[in-house]
């Protein structure tokens, strides 16, 4: 670069301004600075905590009415293309007053006597279920025909032939264009493809959001939002593990695969406006809120807040330390004005425990952990193997009391076989919890 040459020049003089000019010049200054830093505060998604309430929980029970009404269908052998088994478990209220609830791998076929299968039932990659506005399972959402059903959302291959498959998470209804009074349901996807372990659960590919037309659930089409491309495949993060709208803008919560290798996944959040979560060019990134050498937040700072680069995604930091945290699987529900996030242990007293976060804003701070529960698994079920994991919420189902639903899965990892030998050891479960006020802790 050329030096540039100095010379040496004498200050136009300035007028001196009346002492209660620049008094008041100064304050209206400092107020502008505060009311911008009230705004910033006061706005989803800044990154500092606005003083709410807090949510915890205090207490549970378990929700034999919902657990007693899935056993029900599952063993109901009036048709053998329905669910008898899965996991993965989301839900979305339709306008109607129907509960829409999505199922990563399904299991179907018949059920013996209400408690197995035959060893080598038909299955497909995901599937939808219907209930009813009174809280009943009607039918089974799956692709294909009766005699070789498929895939809901049908999956596809790699270049070289390897399965790649979708799995559906979180669901939300929004209008089909920003303003439009026509209402559809959007549903994010994780596509995965097959590998070598530890990749048993597929290597992450895509994030999609899928759109189903109302009121017949039809699939329209599936769009891709984002297909993650770092080379160390545990830092690869798909999103939609949930999905909350609140101020006009759809909140989406994902996580990369630390998890994967007995680590703490790390949790991001993006967004996209009310209507748009279809369109990957209306995304934008949480790209962090910066922080000074004095630890303070640095709102100014360039390349920070929400982008629409999802390469400049940082994590929101669930737990005090990078050792613990969330799992690739978590959950996020409103509770009054506070962000209450469900995961497992990762990290910490283990992968049997769920505890709870909270935080003001999508993008933290998060205070925690809080224990929530150890979830209890079906009778027989530590002796065989079986562990809980994906705990949901759905507050689609709150109780007037104000009780908040979460599920749970169970699966027995290293014998499916037993899977079979008892429908109970792979199917969700379901717990009642009482939410109360933070108040700091």
């Amino acid at each position: 670069m050329p030096r540039r040459r100095m010379f040496r020049r004498t200050p136009p003089t300035t007028p001196t301004l009346p002492a209660v000019v620049t008094s008041k010049t100064a304050w209206l200054g400092l107020a502008a600075a505060l009311l911008l830093v009230a705004v910033m505060l006061s706005v989803p998604g800044s990154g500092e905590d606005r003083g709410c309430a807090g949510a915890r929980v205090t207490g549970w029970r378990a929700a034999e009415g919902m657990n007693a009404e899935l056993t029900r269908y599952g063993n109901d052998n009036a048709r053998l293309d329905d669910w008898t088994g899965g996991d993965g478990t989301r839900t979305v209220r339709l306008p109607d007053g129907r509960t829409l609830w999505l199922s990563a791998d399904t299991f179907l076929d018949e059920v013996y006597g209400g408690k197995s299968r035959k060893p080598n039932p038909v299955w497909v990659r995901n599937s939808g279920l219907v209930m009813s506005a009174e809280g009943r399972f009607q039918r089974t959402l799956l692709g294909g025909s009766e005699s070789q059903p498929t895939a809901f959302f049908p999956g596809t291959a790699t270049g070289d032939g390897r399965e790649a498959w979708r799995w559906p998470v979180q669901g939300v209804v929004e209008p089909r264009s920003p303003g439009s009074k026509e209402k559809v349901v959007r549903v994010l996807l994780w596509q995965r493809e097959a590998g070598s372990p530890p990749w048993i659960f597929g290597v992450p590919r895509a994030s999609e959001v899928a759109t189903l037309s109302l009121p017949d659930l039809k699939v329209e089409n599936i769009e891709t939002i984002y297909e993650p491309q770092h080379t160390d495949v545990e830092r690869r993060v798909l999103y939609g593990t949930s999905a909350i709208t609140e101020g006009g803008w759809t909140y989406v919560f994902g996580a990369d695969e630390g998890s994967v290798s007995g680590k703490p996944s790390r949790a991001h959040v993006a967004r996209a406006p009310e209507g748009r979560l279809a369109d990957k060019d209306a995304w934008e990134y949480w790209g962090g809120a910066g922080r000074s050498t004095e630890g303070k937040a640095s709102a100014g700072a360039k390349g920070l807040g929400w982008q629409r680069d999802p390469a400049k995604s940082v994590p929101i930091l669930v737990g005090e330390t990078d050792q613990r945290g969330a799992t690739g699987t978590y959950t996020v529900v409103r509770r009054g004005d506070t962000w209450l996030l469900m995961t497992m242990d990762a990290g910490g007293s283990g992968l049997t425990d769920v505890v709870s976060y909270w935080s003001c804003t999508p993008t933290g701070p998060w205070h925690g952990p809080t224990k929530v529960a150890v979830p209890p698994l079906p009778p027989g079920g530590k002796e065989a193997g079986a562990v809980p994991y994906n705990p949901q919420a759905h507050a689609e189902f709150d109780t007037s009391s104000g009780e908040l639903l979460m599920s749970y899965d169970v699966n027995v990892m290293n014998n499916s076989s037993v899977i079979h030998q008892d429908v109970a050891y792979y199917r969700p479960r379901f717990l009642r919890l009482v939410t109360s006020p933070a108040k700091g802790k």
